[in-house]
C-alpha cells in the first residue's frame, strides 16, 4: 500500500464505501489511512463537508 499516494488511498476508501465493498477491504484501507495519520472528511450528500 505504500506505493499509492495519499490522495489515491483516500479516494479509494470513499469509492469502496460508495460501492459497499467488503468490510475487510474497508478495514485494510482505513488501517493504512490511520497509519499515515491522514484525516478523512465526513460528507453528507448534497451538503458541504463536515470537519
Amino acid at each position: 500500500m505504500r506505493q499509492i499516494s495519499d490522495e489515491t488511498l483516500i479516494d479509494s476508501y470513499y469509492k469502496a464505501l460508495d460501492l459497499r465493498l467488503e468490510t475487510d477491504f474497508l478495514d485494510l484501507l482505513l488501517a493504512e489511512i490511520q497509519r499515515r495519520n491522514l484525516k478523512l472528511q465526513v460528507y453528507i450528500r448534497d451538503e458541504a463537508p463536515l470537519n
